[in-house]
């Protein structure tokens, strides 16, 4: 729930999107350079630096990765046994990180239902028939 304070900033950044006033500003649409750690506590700084230097993510991001690469597969089956294995696996891999995370409920990601696909494919079943 936002404040009143939220709403009218919420809205004024909406507006402005509208009239274009973050059009062509300067590195849009690149990568954003986070090398400034100065929000990282001294202490976790060099641990950090390592981790980041030996490609390691966290467990919540790999988690999140391995559910977007299985998204990226599921999209482009065409045999519907398979896709229903891989569904089974996105949904154990979404149940994972559900689970992982210390939040409310309302912050979990929803699981991908078997039954919408297959609703999907007897509607393009019967109109190729």
């Amino acid at each position: 729930m936002l404040s009143g304070f939220e709403k009218i900033v919420e809205e004024r950044i909406r507006i402005s999107q509208k009239k274009g006033d973050f059009d062509d500003l300067p590195g849009s649409g690149k990568p954003l350079i986070l090398k400034d750690d100065r929000c990282v506590p001294d202490d976790l700084r060099l641990a950090y630096k390592i981790l980041k230097n030996g490609d390691f993510l966290p467990p919540e991001i790999e988690l999140k990765k391995k559910i977007r690469q299985t998204e990226d597969l599921l999209a482009g089956m065409k045999d519907t046994a398979e896709k229903y294995r891989t569904i089974k696996k996105l949904n154990f891999l979404i149940m994972k990180l559900n689970v992982s995370r210390n939040t409310s409920v309302l912050f979990d990601v929803p699981q991908k239902y078997m039954a919408k696909l297959t609703d999907r494919l007897d509607s393009k079943g019967s109109t190729e028939k």
